[in-house]
């Protein structure tokens, strides 16, 4: 005799701390197995493309480091890269060297916290502990830069706000050894672990052709194969100067994905030490911009390899100093349409485990 079960509708989120943020998935149960799933999002809308219409260019740069509050630094960069491209701007070599440092410190530490909050998500406590450990470091070293912990506001139209303070370099320069010492730790504390792989291993599993027609980037794109990195494939700033590698994974399940971003933070820390050891002591920081800056005018698209994976930045402008029209790609809100698909048909457990290995950020989801 076949027992039939209540289906049960359950709401997870918008407040919850699994959904990494403000966001709601509606989902149809039968027992444990999700039968039907409808991801809800703008709880977080803040209309940041709306309103920088009405803004000077050195103006919108704060509203981006709100939407990925979790490596700013990439966002603040896409911007002034757009308006820089389109006024023809050369920017000096040491503002380059201070922004890569940033940007890659950055992205350490963001995976750092999707680390973190994925194996707190499977219930490993300590991983997440020793992560915000790390974390922390490095936001001394972009406060120390910046003059602020998570919405920098460093970057600027020419180049950067100001240098980096006297033996900031050294404390860089001294991470990176240590860094590459706990990123071994986390391998062994958690790579390996049996409880962690059954979790993780053949769960939210789609394929390169999958990622692909979703647009997927980043890490979600190359945990199929894809060995696509704009850092590589479309360099900008000064990424051609340094040697690394675009780590890959072939399985494009939660397991891979989490594979490459520890890969990724690996090879962030190589740029970093070339970096420092490249970068000049003297130096302009600012090229010659005119006091309010105007973009002539006509449209530009720039696009550059965030934490989560590629950003755009789509300005029209008019000849004013405010953006006729602006747009910004943001890979979490990408990243996340494959979600629906990957969960349907699942436990209810995978299903956390799922959305932590995609890694969204609701800002850049919301914008």
């Amino acid at each position: 005799m076949a027992y039939k079960t209540e289906e049960l509708l359950l709401n997870v989120g918008p407040q919850h701390p699994s959904t990494h943020g403000v966001f709601r998935v509606v989902l149809k149960l039968d027992g444990e197995i999700i039968k039907e799933a409808t991801p809800v999002i703008g709880y977080l809308h803040r209309g940041t493309e709306k309103l920088a219409e009405d803004l000077q260019y050195t103006q919108i740069i704060p509203y981006t480091d709100r939407m990925d509050y979790l490596s700013a630094m990439t966002n603040n960069y896409v911007i002034v890269h757009a308006v820089e491209t389109m006024m023809g701007l050369e920017i000096p070599e040491k503002a380059e060297y201070l922004r890569v440092i940033a940007m890659e410190l950055g992205r350490i530490a963001s995976h750092l916290m999707a680390f973190g909050t994925f194996l707190m998500d499977m219930g490993a406590t300590s991983p997440f502990l020793y992560a915000v450990r790390e974390r922390e470091m490095i936001l001394n070293l972009l406060n120390e830069l910046s003059g602020a912990r998570i919405t920098f506001n460093y970057m600027r139209v020419g180049g950067v706000k100001w240098d980096a303070p006297e033996g900031w370099i050294e404390k860089v320069r001294d991470f990176v050894p240590y860094m590459r010492e706990k990123l071994a730790g986390y391998h062994d504390l958690v790579s390996g672990n049996e409880i962690f792989l059954t979790r993780v291993k053949g769960v939210g599993t789609y394929t390169k052709e999958d990622a692909l027609n979703y647009s997927l980037s980043g890490p979600c794109l190359r945990c199929t194969g894809v060995k696509w990195d704009l850092r590589k494939d479309e360099p900008y700033s000064i990424y051609d100067r340094f040697d690394f590698d675009v780590p890959t994974a072939q399985a494009g399940d939660a397991k891979a994905r989490y594979d490459v971003r520890m890969a990724e933070m690996a090879e962030s820390l190589k740029i970093v030490e070339q970096a420092v050891e490249q970068i000049p002591n003297e130096g302009a920081i600012m090229a010659k911009v005119p006091k309010i800056i105007k973009a002539p005018k006509g449209e530009a698209f720039v696009r550059i390899e965030g934490a989560r994976g590629e950003i755009g930045c789509y300005i029209a402008s008019d000849g004013k100093k405010e953006p006729y029209r602006l747009k910004f790609r943001r890979p979490s809100f990408y990243n996340l349409q494959i979600f629906k698909k990957l969960i349907e048909g699942q436990n209810i457990s995978d299903m956390v485990a799922i959305l932590g290995s995609i890694d969204i950020v609701l800002g850049e989801v919301d914008g």
